[in-house]
């Protein structure tokens, strides 16, 4: 029979330079182990990074009609480099006589070819910069590779009908997409290269939006 012990030590945060041998398993006072999941583990070690639209009050315009190959957000890993999408968030307003919102999260094996670049800011304070690249753009204007069945993943989607009468997003359905995450359970994983692009439109209004997409970065030959 196998005796597991931990080294209780909960005044301390001991740490150990890389290639610096072996630390003991940490645990509580209790018995408990203490374990650290995967995301924060990537976040510690400076491999989670961030890409955003809208600032402040100003938020990003989105496309008239949802179109093939034009996004409004996208990160690329070139080969060599993976990416794991693990949270998008949007949030929604000014949506005047809007009858059809929607809104998607698609990957696929080829980078983006246009659009204003935007630097993934690391989720470690201070981190190193991200390899992957990255684009945000208003009305659509970063332009992917065409959507088929056979090569495009399907990621997250949302879609609202509802005719707006006011300036303002409607309470119900359309005032949820605020909470509305893409936190998979079964994660798409971007050997490069890879995109991940989010798309966003309404029928007859440019909607405006904030958003803002999470992903881990990793060497390909580490995955």
């Amino acid at each position: 029979m196998s005796d597991m012990r931990f080294n209780v030590n909960e005044a301390v945060l001991d740490a150990a330079g890389d290639g610096q041998g072996f630390m003991a398993v940490k645990g509580s006072r209790m018995g408990f182990p203490c374990v650290i999941d995967f995301f924060t583990y990537m976040a510690l070690t400076g491999h989670a990074y961030q890409i955003r639209a809208g600032t402040v009050a100003t938020g990003l315009a989105a496309d008239a009609v949802l179109t093939d190959t034009a996004a409004n957000m996208c990160v690329d890993a070139l080969t060599g480099t993976t990416i794991i999408p693990c949270s998008l968030r949007l949030a929604m307003l000014d949506v005047a006589t809007g009858t059809n919102l929607q809104a998607a999260m698609k990957a696929v094996g080829v980078v983006s070819s246009a659009g204003t670049a935007f630097v993934p800011l690391p989720l470690l304070q201070g981190g190193s910069a991200a390899v992957s690249t990255a684009r945000v753009a208003t009305d659509g204007g970063v332009t992917v590779t065409a959507e088929l069945a056979t090569t495009t993943r399907r990621l997250w989607e949302f879609v609202a009908l509802q005719t707006q009468s006011a300036t303002v997003l409607a309470v119900g359905v359309l005032g949820t997409i605020a909470a509305a995450a893409y936190q998979p359970i079964l994660p798409y994983i971007g050997k490069g290269p890879a995109c991940v692009y989010v798309q966003i439109a309404a029928t007859t209004a440019f909607t405006l939006h904030y958003g803002a997409l999470d992903y881990i970065e990793l060497p390909t030959a580490s995955v």
